[in-house]
């Protein structure tokens, strides 16, 4: 497959305007604003665009709630709060192609009726928004935003705002609260964003991939793009790989690429010769996979079946030298950290789960510990404002599944086999 996302990325100069229209930037765009915006819906339908933060929720439906609200105005939030551990997609099309961003952002605004449209960009991307705060004004010195965009009569106005280092403002009502100015912590749902979002107003919160997606789109018809990738998650997919790997970076591939192929085909394989222990698919906050499971479909509706989930495409790969137990303990003191302290079953689930796990760690497990991991895991899982409680839960979960013979042998032998 061609690359789009990550088309024109190798040219030193592809966040320039005047690079990004040599290679037929904004044309989308221009012929977007030339059909019925009900029309370009249609096409987003029959795509099959699905969310590609993590949820894979269907955009066009989640577009459709938002336009169906008589409340105006309307707004457009871009969700560029990369916080995830091994997610790091959406930097390339941030700080290579922040013009891609915008042309899909002026197309969604079109669609939705929104002419406010804010990029939320994570605290630690201070490159990114030097860059995308570039690409803003030239845009709008070209008048592909602002007023009467291309004299077609529309308006869209577009600012960057960056947060302060919370991955919880990822959760998209927390993000709203966020650029509200108030602390960055989950609103209870329903109301949904798309009728009671931003200021009270309807509200879209898009990925940056989500909506970088939308030119595309445009550029060869909502029926060829669904016939990219697998049947019910069509489209191209990036994915963010890390670790124990020969060619770490990021891979543009069809939605529904197994994750064998996506380790050793496309980055190369193990390095320093050693084998695959473990993958985790999709971000940190996704169960864990053993080497046997690694025969599965990357996309929303497969992973799960294979017992995790795509999330956001980020695969953390793990040799044959990794602890388990070390990896799950870092997990959950990420997860205790960024907790926002807003509902107990996180607040103190995490914390009491990174102290279990700090003590086997540390070589002064108890017997049972294992099975009191498993069982303050339930006691979050499910019961939490948002995922978060859920991603520091299905971690354990999974490392205990496939892995608890080693949590078993850090606490009947004191100490790890794998240090030093």
């Amino acid at each position: 497959m061609e690359n789009f996302l990550l088309r024109n990325i190798d040219n030193p100069k592809s966040a320039d305007i005047s690079e990004y229209e040599k290679a037929g930037g904004y044309k989308n765009m221009e012929k977007a604003l030339s059909m019925d915006a009900d029309n370009i819906l249609g096409e987003v339908k029959t795509a099959g665009l699905r969310g590609r933060g993590g949820a894979g929720f269907p955009t066009g439906m989640k577009w459709t709630f938002a336009k169906a609200d008589p409340k105006f105005p309307k707004y457009l939030m871009c969700n560029a709060d990369e916080g995830e551990p091994g997610t790091f997609k959406d930097r390339p099309i941030l700080e290579k192609n922040p013009h891609l961003l915008i042309e899909g952002m002026v197309i969604s605004g079109y669609v939705l009726g929104a002419e406010y449209g804010h990029i939320y960009l994570r605290g630690e991307y201070p490159e990114a928004k030097d860059i995308l705060n570039a690409a803003i004004k030239q845009a709008y010195d070209k008048k592909y935003l602002g007023d009467n965009i291309m004299g077609k009569g529309f308006k869209f106005e577009l600012s960057v705002h960056q947060g302060a280092g919370a991955y919880i403002c990822g959760e998209e009502t927390a993000l709203i609260e966020s650029i509200e100015g108030k602390k960055g912590q989950p609103r209870n749902k329903p109301p949904f964003p798309v009728n009671v979002g931003a200021w009270g107003m309807p509200t879209i919160v898009n990925n940056v991939e989500t909506l970088s997606n939308l030119p595309y789109i445009m550029e060869i018809g909502g029926e060829a793009y669904a016939k990219i990738g697998s049947a019910e998650c069509p489209g191209p997919k990036l994915f963010s790989v890390s670790g124990f790997v020969q060619n770490p970076g990021v891979y543009e591939l069809p939605m529904g690429t197994t994750l064998r192929d996506i380790i050793f085909k496309h980055a190369g394989g193990m390095r320093d010769g050693k084998k695959l222990k473990a993958v985790i698919p999709g971000g940190i906050s996704t169960p864990v996979l053993p080497e046997t499971g690694i025969d599965c479909a990357m996309d929303f509706v497969a992973m799960p079946k294979a017992g995790s989930m795509l999330g956001s495409g980020a695969v953390i790969v793990m040799d044959e030298s990794v602890c388990m137990v070390k990896v799950t303990y870092r997990a959950l003191k990420f997860f205790e950290h960024e907790s926002c302290g807003k509902c107990v079953p996180c607040r103190e689930g995490t914390d009491w789960l990174r102290k279990i796990l700090g003590r086997i760690e540390g070589g002064d497990g108890r017997q049972g510990d294992v099975e009191l991991l498993s069982d303050v895991a339930a006691m979050i899982a499910g019961k939490t404002f948002c995922p978060l409680g859920d991603g520091a839960a299905g971690v354990v979960a999974g490392m205990i599944k496939y892995f608890k013979s080693e949590f078993d042998e850090h606490i009947n032998d004191g100490k790890c086999k794998f240090s030093a």
